[in-house]
Formats: C-alpha cells, structure tokens, sequence
C-alpha cells in the first residue's frame, strides 16, 4: 500500500506550554544519541520541549541520551530507556535512533509498564523483535528508496553509484536489502554499481579515523570511478567528510543515509546556522546558497526537513496524541497529520513494511520518504514516481 501524502500548513514549535498538557499529568520520554553521533534526532527533541515544556520544569518532557560508544556500553543504554520507567506518570518513550539495547530496554518496560507507550525510530536491530517490543516501529523508506536514490542520481546526471558502508551497518536487514535494491536498479536504470568498505566508527579507529579514511580515499575514488559518480555512505558521521569532497572534486551526491539539510552540509562547508536553527525554510535557502556558491549546484541534494528531527518530533507528538484519546495508535493517516505539523510544504509518501519470509504487512512498522531536494534545481518530483513491484519482493 502506497501513500501519498503532501505537508500541510503548521506551526513549528511555540515558546507556551499548551493549556492541554497544563492540566495533564503524564509524561512522555524522548532518548536519542548526542550530538556527536547524530545531531539531527537531539535538537528535534529540544524543539519539542521548547514546545511542551522540561519534566523538571513543570512540563510533560523528559530526555535522555544514551552513550556515544553505544555498542560498548549497552548496559548504559538499556538502564538509560528503563530507567524513564521510573517515574509513574510516563505514559509513552520514544527512542530514536534506536541503537542496540532498545529491544532489551522496552521488554524490560513492558514487564512492569504495559501502560507505556513504545515508539521506536530508525531500528537497529533484528526487524521481528523490534516490532515485536513496540508499539510502532518508524524507519525512512529504504525499500522505496533503494531504486528512487539511484533513479535520482540518473536525473542528475551519475554514470555510476558508489556505496560505502562496512559490516555492522551490512548486518542491518533493511540497509543490507537497500543495498541489494540499489544494485539491481543500477542494472535497470543503465548505471554501474560499486561497493566500498570503509572503518566503522564504533571500531578502535573511532569517528575521527573513520572520517580521515574518508577524506584520504576520496581523491582516489574519484580518478577511478569519474566525476559523474554519486557517492552515498550508511554513516552520519561519515558524511561530512564525503560532502567536503564531493563538492571539492566534483562528483555527484544524492541525498545522505537520513536526509536533513544540516546532516553534514554545515559542519562540510563552515555553514553558521545558529540564526536559522528550528526554520527549515531559511537553513534550506542558507545551505543551498552555500553549496552553488562551491559549485554543487544541481549535483547535490538533501530532504528540505531533516528526516530524523522531524520524526523525534513527530513521534513524540504521535505519542502526546494518542494519550490524549486524539489519535488512534494503528493510524496511519493520523501518524501522518503529526509528520505535516512540522514540515509545511515538502511532500511525504510511505507505506507498511512487508516482512520477506512471510509477505506480510506490519501494521505497526511504517517506511516514510520525502522528496529529494537538489540544490540549484529543486524538488525531482520523487514522491510521484512508482517503484515497481519487482524492487518490493527483491530479498
């Protein structure tokens, strides 16, 4: 089942406490990582309490982060989310991204909490248990968008498309099947497809290493594949780097792993953002500004709204709703009303995720895309264009 949805009019963020949640009394837990791994999913949690108000603060939010080295330090992460348990007037956690530990951490919840509402996006664990543990899983489109990002880098004009990953992001069932759809699209589509391994952050070499490794290799990427390659890398950390050389070597790049305007592009090109943060018109107009300006322009894109802030957002709203007996928790038009709050203007399409071994659709686990924004170009129209059926039974 296909949707498409276009974002309607909405308010971003008010400086109030709602009257509403004034008078309630549950509260609503948001953990994401720091702004170290993934900055995205943190700041839309800071928006959501600028508009709901700090549990300490007489509001109805409470954040956490769990650690940096999350594959290390597990323990941490599920005494983290458990931990928001605690307090007796929770009534709904989010986590995203939700790193190993989260399954662990919402069954240990369930145990004592079934009041609690379970909310996780962009799982990385096994699909059956983290859909098994929530309530709703959320993860962007990778099944859709295994052929629209190598449809996107034909419109702009790729030859060839690079991916570059290593093996624990290989490991991840819907990021490996992206990878298999991306390379049979590249066969139909007329481009050549390359995998390359690069250092997983999580490893001895940490983030800074694995974007060193980036910056080195990219030169020689370039002179090997040409300047008309798209490059695309499964790390956040990782794409920072590759945008710097991208933009410098001339090549080609479609959108990052989870798409944002500022995932990448700022910390990429010494973009200040500090006047725009929470506007996601004017970061688009500044970034965009800056990437023609370095001659990206119409070989780079983005989502115009970050992916990952909104869905912090968008959840948590989802979760405030649903408590509040104003939503319906197995909606998906009423997930959808939360998402157009905070992305007035972009369109939005998605659909159920079919489970390969059986065929069946999960109600709880929804797959969402934007349309892709090319810098200097616009919009490509991404949202209307069908994905044949054969890319949705590749396994």
């Amino acid at each position: 089942m296909a949707l498409g949805l276009a974002g309607c009019g909405g308010s971003n963020s008010t400086n109030s406490t709602s009257s509403d949640s004034n008078k309630s009394k549950f509260h609503i837990g948001i953990v994401t990582g720091t702004v170290a791994q993934s900055e995205d999913e943190l700041r839309g949690a800071e928006a959501f309490i600028k508009e709901y108000g700090d549990v300490d603060k007489g509001g109805i939010v409470k954040h956490v982060t769990y650690p940096d080295n999350f594959m290390q330090e597990q323990e941490t992460t599920i005494a983290q989310i458990a931990g928001l348990a605690d307090d007796p007037d929770m009534k709904a956690i989010v986590v995203n991204q939700s790193v190993p530990g989260t399954v662990a951490a919402f069954k240990k919840i369930r145990e004592r909490r079934p009041d609690i509402l379970l909310l996780a996006g962009e799982p990385q664990e096994d699909t059956n248990m983290i859909e098994a543990a929530s309530d709703l899983v959320v993860n962007a489109d990778n099944v859709n968008r295994g052929y629209l990002m190598i449809l996107a880098a034909k419109k702009m004009g790729a030859k060839t498309f690079v991916h570059i990953s290593f093996p624990r992001h290989m490991s991840i069932e819907l990021l490996s099947l992206r990878k298999t759809i991306m390379e049979e699209a590249c066969k139909d589509l007329g481009l050549k497809f390359a995998f390359e391994t690069a250092p997983d952050p999580m490893s001895d070499v940490g983030i800074p290493g694995a974007q060193q490794f980036i910056l080195e290799k990219m030169p020689s990427w370039v002179q090997k594949y040409g300047k008309d390659t798209a490059f695309f890398c499964t790390n956040d950390a990782q794409t920072e780097p590759l945008l710097k050389k991208v933009a410098e070597l001339g090549a080609i790049f479609v959108e990052p792993d989870l798409p944002s305007p500022i995932m990448g592009y700022p910390g990429a090109f010494g973009i200040d953002l500090k006047a725009e943060a929470g506007n996601w018109p004017a970061i688009l107009k500044k970034v965009e500004k800056t990437v023609i300006d370095k001659g990206g322009s119409g070989r780079m894109g983005t989502w115009a709204y970050s992916y990952n802030y909104t869905s912090t957002e968008a959840l948590a709203e989802f979760a405030k709703r649903v408590i509040e007996g104003k939503a319906q928790k197995d909606s998906f038009k009423d997930l959808m009303a939360c998402y157009e709050k905070f992305t007035p203007g972009t369109a939005w399409n998605g659909s159920y995720y079919i489970d390969r071994a059986t065929g069946t659709e999960k109600k709880n686990h929804v797959m969402l895309y934007e349309d892709t924004y090319v810098f200097g170009k616009g919009y490509l129209g991404q949202t209307k264009e069908v994905v044949p059926d054969k890319y949705k039974k590749i396994k």
